[in-house]
């Protein structure tokens, strides 16, 4: 058996803690099992009773006399530990505890917890849980209700994963409310052992499993996911993953000392790991219906096998025997990333040919409220054969003429001669019922809105632009990795956790950014010296180590032209920093070259607790905070995770030339992300670091760091 089977598919199951009385967890799980027509062999363990729900009781598991493959223990935490020593004496193979009293009270239940998970490792049993609903498999061979939800689903090709069972219940309704069919479903609980990883990869090799359905509260081997689920999103074998994550909105952090620090909050880092990994995120349960039902959505090819439906392009039809509807579709498709295609001339006319003159031929087409099927067939028929066409969206309103389940036949005829995603729309509850049912027998997407129709091919896009994504090849870098790690470690021998920005931008030289000629000045003098040496105009800047934000301290003079100036903005320099910090060291002026203006971007990194470095890219200057236009990744990044980053940000226009402005050199900053990425991979004491702004210049001319900053904590490399 594989390594989940027993979970999953076991042949036999004792449900220890089994009750006698009706409402009580052990009593509704082992009736669950019971009712469910599980097919294999199912035993009630409990010593005090001869019986539950008329099948023979047993005192113990050892008293049973066949061979085990799933134990559920529904037992208090003392208790479930030798059920757990029980079980494994008796030879099964996967354990799944459903009570709760563990690592989520903390104290000796998460002692009891760590001790049940070394004694399956040791003995090479799979753990499901504590704290946990359980398991179904719905599937005709197996019919497996493990748990305490007495719904069982209908059987599909979309597993489901959730950390939390209050809102798998719900899930089940809702579900059921909308005919949708699971082909496994699990509840992990504490995930003590067995979590989203491990599951992940069980249901890639699945061949009953289409679709991986996630709710997601936190992913603490968050590279790992990033690993499993990119090999499934984009491998040999493809499949979609779908993710909800509580907890949309999340502050920063506000004692960070960096902007990129107080920028990433927990949103950051798993919009990063879905974003890098090709997972198609929801934002409730709705809509995570609504995707899964989408890429469910499969025909047979020209050799026999079922191909899943994606557009090649973001250019959709729109037919619809309604204004109102029509337009609500077409903003929600501009919204969700698609565009209107423009239809061929042929297939005008052909429209022009079919339609009642009253009809629009143009996209969105309106078949008028009096269309019958065949109108609709004709018009379906002809957008489809578009080649400016890469999918359709079909809407039904019920008007007297209208005919819901004449209709549907007809969708269902044209995609099943279609390798292009066609998603409905129908309307209403009551008069389209028969028609609806008939969709989804058919396995055709069909939804009661046209937001959610269009919100859900706005993501089969999504995901066909991950699987057709081009790799590009790595970048050619080299490094001076022993320079870097020897001023971090100067820094710290001196128990300073700030890197100076003079020491800042040898760090940053020795991974291939461009810095500007620094030097440092003790005093009026050597500051105007500094200055005739490297050439006017320069920049002068307050250098102490209390000090990060330098501009707040009024610690910053630009353009000085000659050494007048600089001579005046030194003294004003440490004038004004004492003011802001009486206490400050101050260790002199940095004087150095003037950039030339370009356009301002910011990089940064800030390591996350249990995930690694946060790379952060955006719209940079003064401008981070207030616009927050950036865009995360974690930790490493290859050129094409950067090119994503660059191009993922709302002021990437600005970059491409816009208005007829030189396009920047995108492809400088690319580069330097993953320069970055290397660099705080190689030295994990940087906790905070922010490159802003860092200017980039036209096309072939490069970019330039004009301010850097930088904070190290020693722990992190133990």
């Amino acid at each position: 058996m594989k390594n989940l089977d027993a979970i999953f598919a076991p042949r036999s199951v004792a449900v220890v803690g089994a009750s006698t009385t009706a409402g009580k967890v052990g009593h509704d799980i082992f009736v669950n099992i019971l009712k469910g027509g599980y097919k294999g062999v199912l035993y009630p363990v409990n010593p005090s009773a001869d019986a539950v729900a008329s099948v023979r009781a047993y005192p113990s598991l050892s008293d049973i006399p066949d061979d085990l493959d799933l134990a559920m223990i529904i037992l208090p935490p003392k208790h479930a530990i030798s059920a757990v020593k029980d079980a494994i004496a008796k030879g099964v193979k996967g354990i799944v505890i459903v009570s709760a009293g563990f690592k989520e009270i903390g104290g000796q239940g998460l002692e009891i917890e760590n001790k049940i998970v070394e004694i399956c490792r040791e003995a090479n049993v799979r753990l499901v849980g504590p704290n946990c609903l359980g398991v179904i498999n719905p599937l005709e061979d197996v019919r497996l209700n493990a748990s305490f939800s007495n719904r069982m689903p209908r059987a599909g090709n979309v597993s489901f994963i959730s950390q939390s069972g209050a809102l798998c219940t719900a899930v089940l309704d809702f579900a059921t409310d909308r005919e949708f069919g699971f082909s496994k479903f699990i509840s992990i609980g504490n995930k003590a052992d067995v979590d989203e990883v491990d599951l992940l990869h069980y249901f890639h090799d699945d061949p009953d499993t289409e679709v991986i359905m996630i709710y997601v509260e936190e992913l603490p081997r968050g590279q790992a996911f990033i690993n499993a689920a990119k090999e499934i999103t984009g491998g040999d074998r493809p499949k979609p993953i779908v993710v909800i994550k509580s907890g949309r909105t999340s502050a920063g952090a506000e004692a960070a000392a960096s902007h990129t620090g107080s920028l990433a909050g927990s949103e950051a880092v798993y919009d990063a790991i879905f974003a890098q990994s090709g997972v198609i995120r929801a934002d409730g349960i709705d809509e995570l219906f609504d995707y899964a039902t989408a890429f469910a959505y499969k025909n047979e090819n020209a050799l026999g096998k079922m191909r899943r439906k994606v557009p090649l392009s973001n250019r959709v039809a729109i037919v619809t025997n309604a204004g109102g509807p029509g337009i609500v579709a077409t903003d929600m498709t501009v919204v969700s990333g698609l565009q209107l295609a423009k239809f061929s001339n042929e297939t005008i006319e052909v429209l022009k040919s079919h339609l009642p003159i009253t009809a629009n031929v143009n996209n969105p087409v309106d078949v008028i409220g009096d269309a019958a099927q065949d109108r609709y067939e004709n018009a379906l028929t002809a957008v489809v054969r578009d080649e400016n066409v890469d999918g359709v969206m079909v809407i039904l309103t019920p008007q007297s003429m209208t005919n819901a389940m004449g209709t549907a036949e007809a969708v269902v005829r044209i995609a099943r001669r279609s390798h292009k995603p066609i998603l409905c729309c129908f309307m209403g509850i009551i008069d389209v019922s028969a028609g609806v049912k008939y969709l989804q027998s058919n396995g055709v997407p069909v939804y009661r809105f046209p937001e959610n129709a269009a919100r859900a091919l706005g993501a089969l896009y999504r995901y066909s632009k991950w699987l057709n994504r081009q790799e590009m090849a790595p970048h050619k870098l080299t490094h001076d990795k022993q320079k870097a790690k020897q001023i971090i470690e100067d820094t710290l021998a001196k128990g300073e956790t700030y890197i100076s920005e003079l020491e800042g931008t040898q760090l940053l030289k020795s991974y291939g950014f461009p810095v500007l000629p620094t030097e440092l000045a003790q005093d009026a003098s050597q500051a105007v010296k500094a200055a005739d040496k490297i050439g006017y105009p320069v920049v002068m800047k307050i250098y102490s180590p209390q000090i990060i934000h330098k501009s707040d301290a009024g610690g910053v003079k630009i353009n000085l032209k000659d050494a007048k100036a600089a001579e005046e903005a030194f003294h004003q320099i440490v004038s004004n920093a004492k003011e802001y910090d009486k206490d400050a060291e101050i260790r002199g002026v940095l004087v150095q070259k003037m950039a030339r203006t370009g356009q301002e971007v910011i990089l940064g990194a800030t390591r996350y607790p249990g995930f690694g470095h946060l790379l952060m890219f955006g719209t940079g200057g003064v401008s981070v905070e207030v616009f927050k236009d950036v865009n995360f990744r974690l930790a490493p990044i290859n050129r094409n995770s950067a090119r994503f980053m660059v191009r993922g940000i709302k002021g990437f226009t600005l970059l491409n030339g816009f208005r007829g402005a030189p396009k920047a050199d995108v492809e400088a900053i690319e580069k330097l992300l993953v320069c970055l990425s290397n660099l705080v991979e190689d030295n994990p004491e940087i906790a905070e670091l922010d490159i802003n702004p860092l200017f980039v210049y036209p096309e072939g001319e490069g970019t330039l760091v004009a301010d850097c900053r930088f904070i190290l904590n020693p722990e992190e490399n133990t």
